[in-house]
């Protein structure tokens, strides 16, 4: 398999998630043969081990194929993105952890929400784990789901971890009706005291160190990288992929459009702008996202370690603006589309709405991890572990 392969199914595919995007909207989850189809094309097992079979790509590789898709529907590129990032994951828990998931099966997907709301109860040989989370995407695919809790000891600052449980272990509560992504089904998850062992469990301290049980056996490059970089990436190249489809869509309607007043909307200046000022900036988030993830597996390849924090904050806080970049060029095509793009069959605004509902995601809040990465760069120390 290769990446240029992978990337052309992602392109052939285009077309049918586009016709597939009202039925994914309206049911609110992504239909089940498009993620069928995803699994027989190979994508989620772009960062799989290959232990289980997975291709051990670089992180671009993936999110080319999470952008391609979110030109035909970024409902779709969403949970791509959520549940192919836990392949790569689970290669950081204890093997057995990946033993577990994938030992008749090396399809089994995993699911996530990864909030601290986890009541973690320490016994012999792992926890007592119960809670209610929410947002979980594409839940309605997956076999096993990641959660995230806090372990607090005295004296100690709370310890987040992941904890990995199997179907039987939670319910899914539907609570999804949004705005946006509506056709990510992204509903809150039920545990009720369940055991969780301990080796299926990791450490956000590890992931953040690169000190990760899976290393020894897991021992790819790929799996050297932060989870801080590769997970934030998973929630916000979708918007790129969006944008662009957001664009396709209005550059279709515009060459021919005339206005009601006779107007043609190829002429106007407003148009004009936000059709190359969408365009320039789609180039250069993708550059930045090569750049950085280039820089990164190039320190690891040469045997550096990753100790730059000014740098990795850096790479962060890119993450971080991508969507809000993304919602402001999409808002500036829709204005140009005049009053044809109030109306309900008109396709832009499922890309609009859908890039806004992707910014209220934790990750994607540039304020947040704006000011940092610019009080690191005035003298201040980093607060921010997810890095």
């Amino acid at each position: 398999m290769s990446p240029d392969v992978l990337i052309q199914r992602a392109r052939d595919m285009v077309p049918t998630l586009i016709s597939r995007a009202k039925q994914a909207e309206e049911q609110r989850v992504v239909p089940a043969e498009t993620v069928k189809e995803m699994e027989e094309a190979g994508f989620f097992r772009v960062l799989q081990p290959k232990l289980y079979g997975g291709y051990e790509m670089d992180p671009q590789v993936f999110y080319d194929i999470c952008m391609t898709l979110a030109e035909g529907c970024m409902s779709t590129a969403w949970i791509y993105g959520v549940i192919g990032v836990h392949n790569w994951q689970i290669a950081l828990f204890d093997p057995r952890a990946a033993a577990d998931v994938w030992k008749d099966d090396s399809n089994v997907r995993i699911a996530s929400t990864y909030m601290p709301k986890g009541q973690v109860t320490p016994v012999e040989g792992g926890f007592r784990f119960s809670g209610r989370w929410g947002f979980s995407s594409g839940c309605d695919h997956c076999d096993w789901i990641f959660l995230g809790g806090l372990i607090f000891t005295d004296g100690q600052p709370p310890e987040y971890r992941t904890f990995l449980l199997p179907k039987s272990d939670f319910e899914i509560i539907d609570t999804w009706h949004t705005m946006g992504l509506k056709g990510t089904g992204s509903k809150d998850i039920v545990v009720k005291d369940v055991f969780v062992p301990e080796y299926r469990t990791h450490r956000g301290l590890d992931g953040f160190m690169g000190t990760n049980p899976g290393r020894d056996t897991f021992t790819a490059d790929l799996y050297k990288l932060p989870f801080g970089q590769i997970f934030v990436r998973a929630v916000s190249s979708a918007a790129i992929g969006g944008l662009q489809g957001a664009l396709n869509t209005f550059l279709d309607f515009a060459k021919v459009r005339v206005g009601d007043m006779g107007n043609k909307t190829s002429e106007q200046p407003p148009a004009q702008l936000a059709a190359a000022d969408a365009a320039l900036a789609i180039d250069e988030m993708k550059l930045i996202l090569h750049r950085n993830f280039d820089v990164l597996m190039g320190k690891i390849r040469a045997g550096e370690a990753l100790t730059d924090i000014e740098q990795r904050v850096h790479f962060r806080a890119q993450a971080a603006q991508v969507v809000d970049r993304c919602a402001k060029h999409a808002y500036a095509l829709f204005s140009a589309c005049g009053g044809r793009g109030i109306f309900t069959d008109f396709p832009l605004h499922r890309y609009l709405f859908d890039i806004y509902a992707a910014r209220g995601h934790y990750a994607n809040n540039p304020d947040q991890f704006g000011r940092n990465y610019g009080a690191m760069l005035l003298g201040r120390e980093n607060t921010d572990v997810f890095i």
